[in-house]
């Protein structure tokens, strides 16, 4: 029998595979929600309030993967890989910052020395990275850049 592509699931072996995006909300505070399977069931999983889910997290639901060659009772694990989803700035005031703030476990104090240069973050380009990685090859290429040494066949 030819296995085919499915959207929300992936086969390796026995086990499923799959990913499900949760809010930051649900992450902290708990979810519930319902996932079909293959058969056409419906699987509520959820987690509790306090029994946070980090971002990439991986967890498994047993006897919910593909049934075991000749033994159909004897099942796999369907596994979740959770990606959590945190709010766009434009959802988040300052206010509701400072709220937070009250309410989640206080920063670490960092000593910062006297002379040290204060920096900006900035999103990552990959497109500006690969870039200034051609324009140090090609400048490889003028005169004065380093030797190119060819190995002898013998």
């Amino acid at each position: 029998m030819e296995e085919k592509d499915h959207a929300t699931f992936k086969r390796k072996d026995m086990d499923l595979f799959m990913k499900m995006d949760i809010t930051l909300n649900e992450a902290l505070c708990g979810f519930k929600k319902s996932i079909k399977t293959l058969d056409n069931r419906h699987l509520i999983i959820s987690s509790l309030p306090g029994e946070f889910i980090k971002p990439n997290e991986i967890k498994a639901v047993l006897n919910e993967g593909m049934p075991m060659y000749k033994n159909p009772f004897e099942k796999g694990r369907l596994i979740i890989n959770f990606n959590v989803k945190f709010p766009s700035p434009d959802q988040v005031n300052l206010k509701t910052i400072a709220e937070l703030e009250k309410i989640l476990p206080a920063k670490p104090k960092h000593t910062i020395p006297k002379d040290a240069e204060e920096l900006q973050l900035v999103d990552l380009d990959p497109a500006y990275e690969r870039s200034k990685r051609n324009d140090a090859y090609n400048d490889d290429d003028m005169e004065g850049g380093p030797k190119r040494v060819q190995c002898a066949n013998q």
